[in-house]
C-alpha cells in the first residue's frame, strides 16, 4: 500500500460515499450510507444539516479507523443546488432542500420580467426552481430573512464542519443562479432581487485550493466541485470532443469546453434546458444537461418491490429477455429535468416489472437524444463518451445508452465523484497548478486504457 492516502467524499442524493485512494487513484477503502432524506408530498424533499453532517465524520471516522496510513488530503464533492443558510453563529437557518425539490418555481415565476428575461444568459441556467435562487426566494417568503445569513453549497458547508473556512468553490456557485458566468463574480441583480449583501456569497475559490486543515488528521481540506463535473474528470473526461454520462439519481451529460459561449448562446440553451456553467477545472467552461433518469427508475424499483441487489439482477434479466419493441408497451414521462414526476400510462394487459422498466429506460433514451441534438447544433458531435454512476452497471442500462450515445464505454467503477474528490483534496495538498495534468499522472489504470 501507499505511503500515503488522500479521502474523498461524494454527498450524492442517494448515498454518501467516501473512499481512500492511492496516489494513482486506486481505491484502497471505501464505505457509503443512504443520505438520509425526509420525503414530502409533491416531491419534496429535505435533510437535516445536523444529521449529514454526523453521518459524513462516521464515514470519515470508519475510513480513518480501516488505515493507519497518513492522509496528505480531503477533497469533498456533491450535489451543487442544495445548501445550507448559515447563520452568523454558526447554525443552520433551515433544513437542505434537495436541488430535485420542486419548491421556489413559484417564486421564481414571480420575479420581475426583465430580470427573467435576462437571467439565462447571465447564468447559464434556466428560470426554475432548479438553480438554488429558487429555493432562496421559497424560503425568504417563509419568513427567514436572508440578508442575516451566508449561503454554502451543501459540500461547501460540509468542508467548514470538517474545520475548513466558510468559503464557495466556482461550480458549486455556478449552480446557483448569483454568478455572472462571463465575469465569474456574483450577479449584482441577482442580490438585489433576493435582498442580500455582497457578503452573502462568501469568497469564491477554484476546486483543489485549499479551505484549511482536518481537525483530526491534519490534512489539507478542499472543496472538489461540482459532483458530475468531479466524475468527469476523474474518468478522462477533459477534451471538448468527449461527453460524460453520469448515471445516478440525475443523469447527467457533460460536455467540456476550453472557454465559455457567448450569452445569446447560452441563453438560448438554458431556454431549452441545457446549462452552460463555468467548470470546477478552473477558466474552463461546460455544457451540462439533466436528465432524471436514475429518479424514475429508483421509483419504479420501489413500485414494483425490488429492494436489493438481488432483485435488480434478476429484473436486469428480465429487460434483457424482452423482444423488440416492449419497451413501447407503457407510455412513461417525466424525465424532464424540469419535471422528475414518474407519470405511467397503461392501456393494454401482459405487464410485467420488465415491461415498465425498459420503457422508462426507452423515455430517457428519447431525452437524451434530445439533448444531444441541442447540443450538436452548437459545437460537433462528441467522437467518444465515458458512462458511470450507479445505474450503469445494469446490462440493459447499457444496451439502452450503446442506443443513444457515440462510442460510448462504461467506466469500471460507481464511485468515479469520490475518487475524483481524492485527487481534488491530494492535488490541493501537494500545492498543484495544473488539475488536468495532476489528474492525468494519477487517473485510474482503466481509465487510463481507453
Amino acid at each position: 500500500m501507499s505511503d500515503q492516502l488522500s479521502i474523498g467524499i461524494d454527498i450524492g442524493s442517494t448515498w454518501v460515499k467516501a473512499v481512500a485512494c492511492t496516489p494513482d487513484g486506486v481505491v484502497a477503502h471505501e464505505c457509503r450510507r443512504s443520505t438520509p432524506w425526509q420525503a414530502g408530498r409533491g416531491g419534496t424533499a429535505e435533510l437535516s444539516p445536523i444529521e449529514l453532517t454526523g453521518l459524513v465524520q462516521d464515514l470519515l471516522d470508519d475510513l480513518l479507523d480501516a488505515t493507519d496510513v497518513p492522509i496528505d488530503g480531503i477533497g469533498v464533492s456533491g450535489m451543487a443546488e442544495a445548501g445550507v443558510l448559515l447563520a452568523a453563529d454558526g447554525s443552520a437557518a433551515a433544513p437542505i432542500i434537495a436541488w430535485f425539490d420542486p419548491r421556489g418555481a413559484a417564486e421564481m415565476a414571480a420575479t420581475p420580467a426583465d430580470f427573467q428575461q435576462a437571467f439565462p444568459g447571465v447564468t447559464g441556467l434556466p428560470v426554475s426552481a432548479l438553480a438554488s435562487a429558487g429555493k432562496l426566494l421559497h424560503l425568504r417568503d417563509r419568513g427567514i430573512d436572508l440578508a442575516r445569513h451566508r449561503w454554502l453549497s451543501v459540500p461547501e458547508f460540509v468542508v467548514h464542519r470538517l474545520g475548513g473556512d466558510v468559503a464557495s468553490e466556482m461550480s458549486l456557485v455556478a449552480r446557483t443562479g448569483l454568478l455572472d458566468q462571463e465575469s465569474a463574480a456574483v450577479w449584482p441583480w441577482a442580490r438585489d432581487v433576493l435582498g442580500v449583501p455582497e457578503s452573502f456569497v462568501p469568497e469564491i475559490r477554484t476546486a483543489g485550493a485549499s479551505w484549511g486543515q482536518h481537525l483530526r488528521t491534519g490534512a489539507t481540506l478542499s472543496v472538489a466541485g461540482h459532483d458530475h463535473l468531479v466524475a468527469s474528470v476523474a474518468a478522462g473526461v477533459v477534451e471538448e470532443d468527449q461527453l460524460y454520462d453520469s448515471i445516478g439519481t440525475a443523469e447527467a451529460l457533460v460536455r467540456p469546453l476550453t472557454s465559455l459561449l457567448d450569452a445569446p448562446t447560452r441563453a438560448q440553451l438554458a431556454d431549452s434546458g441545457l446549462n452552460v456553467v463555468r467548470h470546477m477545472v478552473a477558466g474552463h467552461g461546460v455544457m451540462l444537461a439533466g436528465v432524471k433518469t436514475g429518479l424514475l427508475l429508483r421509483r419504479v424499483l420501489q413500485l414494483v418491490g425490488v429492494n436489493d441487489p438481488t432483485g435488480r439482477e434478476e429484473l436486469d434479466r428480465a429487460v434483457m429477455a424482452l423482444p423488440p419493441g416492449a419497451d413501447r408497451i407503457l407510455e412513461v414521462t417525466g424525465a424532464r429535468n424540469n419535471d422528475g414526476v414518474l407519470a405511467i400510462t397503461a392501456d393494454v394487459d401482459g405487464l410485467s416489472p420488465a415491461h415498465l422498466f425498459a420503457a422508462t429506460l426507452a423515455h430517457a433514451d428519447r431525452e437524451v437524444e434530445r439533448i444531444l441534438e441541442l447540443i450538436n447544433e452548437v459545437v460537433a458531435p462528441a467522437s467518444s463518451t465515458v458512462v458511470s454512476g450507479g445505474w450503469s452497471q445494469m446490462l440493459c442500462v447499457q444496451a439502452a445508452r450503446r442506443a443513444v450515445l457515440p462510442n460510448p464505454t462504461f467506466s469500471p467503477r460507481s464511485e468515479d465523484t469520490a475518487v475524483g474528490a481524492a485527487l481534488v483534496g491530494s492535488f490541493a495538498a501537494q500545492e498543484a497548478t495544473d488539475f488536468v495534468s495532476f489528474t492525468r499522472q494519477t487517473r485510474h489504470p482503466e481509465i487510463t486504457a481507453r
